[in-house]
């Protein structure tokens, strides 16, 4: 996967992440932090990338009155 972030900002992501779940990794030692928030940032960007993607593919078609179709009808009132 080629990296669509720089390497700066990347390690701008992983602190972040290491500051968010900073007590929920109190047990875990330091070297296996900076593991989990580099996957934490490769996931991120991961859905970053297939969304971008996602977005490009999108094509949008406008609709008229003329395209919609609606049709009623009558209900039993339950009340």
């Amino acid at each position: 996967m080629t990296h669509s972030i720089s390497i700066r900002k990347r390690k701008e992501l992983e602190n972040k992440f290491i500051k968010i779940f900073e007590y929920d990794m109190l047990s875990v030692p330091v070297g296996f932090r900076r593991i989990l928030a580099d996957d934490l940032v490769s996931a991120f960007e991961s859905r970053v990338d297939a969304l971008n993607q996602a977005q490009t593919n999108l094509q949008f078609k406008a609709i008229t009155e003329g395209d919609v179709y609606v049709e009623t009808f009558k209900t039993r009132n339950l009340y």
